[in-house]
């Protein structure tokens, strides 16, 4: 992806200010999502707690879990 391309659709988040915060969250969106990163550590990044960072994926209705899969078949 070229870096204009990556600005445009950055330019698109309305949650943070710079287009280099807009780029890092889509960025970390990703990585946790792909569980390469932690929850903790993406919110760090972003500066922000690790509650404010599960607060805005749920408002964007981007679910995500402590839990593996193999974690939730254990505690069911």
């Amino acid at each position: 992806m070229n870096k204009e391309l990556t600005q445009t659709i950055a330019s698109e988040v309305q949650i943070f200010q710079s287009i280099e915060q807009k780029e890092n969250f889509l960025f970390l969106i990703g990585a946790l999502l792909a569980r390469v990163i932690s929850l903790k550590k993406a919110a760090e990044v972003m500066q922000l707690e690790p509650t404010e960072l599960l607060k805005i994926l749920e408002l964007m209705g981007i679910e995500f879990s402590y839990l593996g899969e193999e974690d939730v078949a254990i505690e069911n």
